[in-house]
């Protein structure tokens, strides 16, 4: 009982509720591939190709009613053509005006429920809306199109002959298969959207690992900072004689609020910190700077790759979190190289300007296919999340002879050089 109410509940949804609510079709879209492969600058007018089909197949269906001849042809051809023009306004709508045309056309007309033209025009308006709406409609608008021709079959006391049968084998396999198609249509649909997701959610992860993975690094920077600052305040009354009461009372607030700071710090980044003990099993060691570029590119130089080094400009001490930054996206850039070019040279290139650093690693065309990689493009964005923390500026990109580039300026900041 329950399953028949529900079944009822449904077909009321579909079928009856806003049956005429205004439902125009939608152009092809700029990125469907027929109008992407339209000859000859056709493209703007190919988008109108499921209309024009839908308002010529009506000429046709119009033209055959017409040519039948009875005294009532010209009505016929209405009511065969008319249902089908509404369907690109109001699918369900013009299932019902389908419907009543066959009604008065049984009924008040004396013609057979479904003139040849009248069968097609329905079985056609069925197989639209079943296109434009869901699938399930398939078999709500088969179920009782076949009711209705089984009441008019008994009640102008013709009975079930095979005519009936006939059509409902018909109309019932063209709506099987529309509806199949349509189903597996959504279904493509529905995991190209959900590989999509699937795709943002790896990449938004990918950049929160990145963030924590700053989180960590920062924590060890500015926890130094914070300890020198407080070291200093305690020792700066001590270094004068006689020091004013007033000024080391000053001291002792800086120290009293660098030491607070430092605690809170510790307490929220440490909690990033302990996610992974096992990644850090020496967190008192410090963080790379761009004096450890030599072991680095001994390193990969002994996994086989041909990486130069050029400097330009005065090499100076940067802010720590510059230093680290840097060093961090060169490591990045030249484990990209590995994956994914094997065989091609890299080129480092430091520039030490007025306002900061620049950053350039390129490397030229592999000379051989590499293996899949799941992560690829994921370093990137973590080289992005560090150059926007700074607020720097990135570009990473092919090169025009086969290889790829990445290029990077990191601001220093007047007078915070040396750290």
């Amino acid at each position: 009982m329950r399953i028949l109410e529900s079944a009822t509940e449904e077909i009321r949804k579909d079928l009856f509720t806003d049956a005429f609510a205004f439902r125009p079709l939608p152009p092809l879209g700029d990125g469907h591939a027929l109008v992407r492969r339209a000859p000859w600058g056709l493209g703007r007018y190919t988008r109108w190709l499921p209309h024009a089909i839908v308002v010529g197949f009506t000429g046709m269906v119009v033209l055959g009613t017409l040519s039948v001849s009875t005294s009532a042809g010209v009505i016929l051809a209405l009511f065969a053509g008319i249902p089908l023009v509404t369907t690109l306004l109001r699918p369900v709508g013009a299932w019902w005006l389908s419907i009543g045309a066959a009604f008065v056309s049984a009924v008040v007309l004396g013609a057979g429920p479904w003139t040849p033209g009248g069968f097609v025009s329905h079985l056609a308006v069925m197989v639209i809306v079943t296109l434009r709406t869901r699938p399930r409609l398939a078999a709500e608008m088969w179920l009782i199109t076949m009711a209705f021709q089984v009441f008019i079959s008994v009640a102008r006391g013709s009975g079930l002959h095979t005519d009936v049968f006939e059509m409902s084998v018909i109309s019932g396999m063209f709506l099987f298969v529309v509806a199949a198609v349509r189903a597996m249509r959504e279904s493509k649909q529905q995991v190209a959207e959900q590989v999509a997701v699937t795709e943002v959610e790896r990449s938004r992860r990918t950049v929160l690992e990145e963030r924590t993975n700053i989180a960590r690094e920062l924590h060890d920077v500015v926890a130094h900072h914070m300890s020198v600052v407080a070291i200093q305040a305690e020792a700066a009354p001590y270094r004068v004689q006689d020091t004013p009461p007033e000024l080391a009372a000053a001291f002792a607030t800086i120290r009293e609020n660098a030491v607070a700071a430092l605690t809170e710090l510790r307490r929220v980044l440490g909690v990033v910190r302990s996610e992974n003990p096992d990644a850090f099993a020496a967190p008192e060691a410090p963080q790379p700077t761009l004096a450890d570029l030599d072991a680095l590119l001994a390193n990969v130089r002994s996994a086989g790759l041909a990486v130069e080094r050029v400097t330009t400009g005065s090499v100076r001490p940067l802010p720590q979190g510059v230093e680290l930054s840097a060093y961090r996206i060169v490591q990045e850039a030249l484990s990209n190289v590995l994956r994914h070019a094997p065989g091609a040279t890299a080129r480092i290139e430091l520039s030490y300007v007025l306002g900061g650093l620049g950053l350039r690693i390129v490397n030229g065309r592999p000379d051989r296919l590499a293996k899949p990689s799941p992560g690829a493009g994921h370093g990137v964005l973590g080289m992005r999340e560090r150059v926007t923390m700074l607020g720097g500026e990135m570009t990473a990109e092919p090169t025009d002879d086969g290889g790829y580039e990445v290029v990077a300026f990191l601001p220093v900041t007047t007078g915070g050089a040396a750290a």
